[in-house]
């Protein structure tokens, strides 16, 4: 398929003032060719084009393509305009697929770019597939594995913390140390299978004790890589934060309040939520998806009934929970209920309505924090912000820490790598066969290999790039 010219819409669907159509392969610039219009005494076609130049020009359709934009033109012996383009012209291998690439901007909107890439289709391109210009810039040996990764993760950033954490991976911040520790790996394999090469040939105890501090090494690099596991998870889809408690305690004025608009429907009248809603918040960095739920009680019609039961639904998959209680009424029953449910969970107790005289008075409540606020003035948002981000990622945000933070495929292949290391480690001392020794040390390399794509399968590749979008 690598011999195939691929073309897709490289811009979102929709409404616009620009749109781009991506074009890569061998015969890029022959099927530009079959379909662009020079106009002007500087533009040029695509095939007879320097590198890297900009050329104006319309993009036409033949009278012998099928085309509902004929219908509107009276004459069938002149081909038909579909747009008025410019044509980015870039040779390979320098281009991001290392292949010759053509990128048409037309005017935006659904119908011109669709005419577009319609058009260049009918000229001879294949329609890519998802993620494949990233694929093949993979394939082609311009990016590994986790870079291209990265590309995925730079789009779908919904923070800035997160988008420098990809652009650290982008730019080979975790393939440099993955190449480092597959290296020495590498090295170590090799020493032992000359020995298993040459029987006759002792290992020195100094040679075998400088194996052995090598693997030391690197199991310490693994281990040191898979405690970032977390933090880069947490970076690419955010934590859940459910917003639970009675009906009018202020759940949906606290969810407007961390979004700073008016998302939810405010009432004084006590069960105005009857659905959940969710929406991603950035606090302090962090992405984090609120759920704003309806009150937990007695449900008195079918409605409410479905809506009590998404709230609970929403309460047993949050990481987080923010329990709203009124602090101008006194404790209840029901506070208690609700205390006891969130028991033993991430859990901050939010007390709502400190504007009104206080009657709330809270029991003892062992690792609960408690942040009091008024949603109607904004006070103590901020510090609620605050506990948030330190309940849910601890320490300061670096920016050395986003240079090496994996992702959970990262994370499965390095926990084989370090336990076939440990394994190879083991035998190495205990003196065991170095056969065993090298098997070991090849399920560690294979795995590390893996993260920065040495080592892969058809559909592992498959699983990675079809959660690209088409055109990327």
């Amino acid at each position: 398929m690598l011999d195939d010219t691929i073309a897709a819409i490289a811009t979102p669907l929709g409404e616009g003032g620009l749109a781009v159509i991506r074009l890569s392969g061998a015969r890029a610039f022959q099927i530009v060719d079959q379909c662009f219009r020079p106009r002007g005494s500087h533009s040029q076609s695509a095939q007879t084009a320097p590198s890297h130049t900009l050329h104006y020009g319309h993009i036409v359709r033949n009278s012998a393509a099928p085309s509902t934009l004929q219908l509107f033109n009276s004459s069938t012996d002149h081909p038909t305009v579909i747009d008025e383009v410019l044509v980015a012209v870039m040779r390979g291998p320098r281009t991001f697929t290392r292949e010759d690439v053509v990128e048409i901007t037309c005017h935006g909107g659904l119908l011109p770019a669709k005419a577009v890439l319609d058009t260049v289709l009918a000229s001879g391109a294949r329609l890519a597939l998802p993620g494949e210009f990233t694929k093949r810039a993979f394939l082609n040996g311009r990016i590994d594995l986790a870079q291209a990764e990265a590309v995925a993760d730079v789009i779908h950033s919904r923070t800035e913390l997160a988008l420098a954490a990809a652009n650290e991976q982008l730019a080979g911040k975790l393939s440099q140390r993955i190449n480092k520790l597959r290296d020495d790996l590498l090295a170590t394999l090799a020493h032992v299978e000359a020995h298993i090469d040459f029987p006759d040939e002792d290992i020195a105890p100094d040679t075998k004790d400088k194996l052995a501090a090598r693997l030391e090494s690197g199991i310490a690099l693994m281990e040191e890589l898979l405690r970032t596991a977390d933090e880069g998870q947490l970076l690419r889809r955010g934590i859940r934060a459910a917003i639970v408690g009675p009906p009018n305690a202020g759940k949906s004025s606290l969810l407007n309040q961390l979004l700073g608009r008016d998302r939810a429907i405010v009432s004084a009248i006590p069960g105005t939520t009857r659905d959940t809603i969710e929406e991603t918040a950035n606090v302090r960095g962090i992405p984090v998806v609120f759920v704003d739920t309806a009150g937990l009680r007695e449900a008195r019609d079918e409605i409410e009934i479905e809506g009590i039961k998404r709230s609970h639904q929403s309460l047993a998959q949050a990481e987080l929970v923010l329990l709203v209680l009124d602090a101008s009424e006194a404790f209840t029953p029901a506070d208690e209920q609700f205390l006891s449910t969130v028991r033993g969970r991430k859990c901050i107790i939010v007390r709502n309505k400190i504007d009104l005289p206080a009657r709330l008075t809270l029991p003892l409540a062992e690792n609960i924090q408690v942040v009091d606020v008024s949603c109607l003035t904004g006070a103590g948002i901020e510090r609620l912000k605050d506990t948030i981000k330190d309940l849910v990622w601890s320490g300061e945000v670096t920016a050395g820490m986003f240079q090496v933070m994996i992702n959970s495929r990262h994370q499965e292949a390095l926990r084989r790598a370090r336990a076939a290391a440990a394994d190879a480690l083991h035998g190495l001392r205990a003196d065991q066969t170095f056969e065993l020794v090298a098997i070991d040390l090849r399920l560690s390399l294979n795995a590390v290999g893996e993260v920065v794509g040495k080592t892969t399968t058809e559909d592992l590749l498959d699983s990675i790039f079809s959660q690209f979008c088409i055109g990327k």
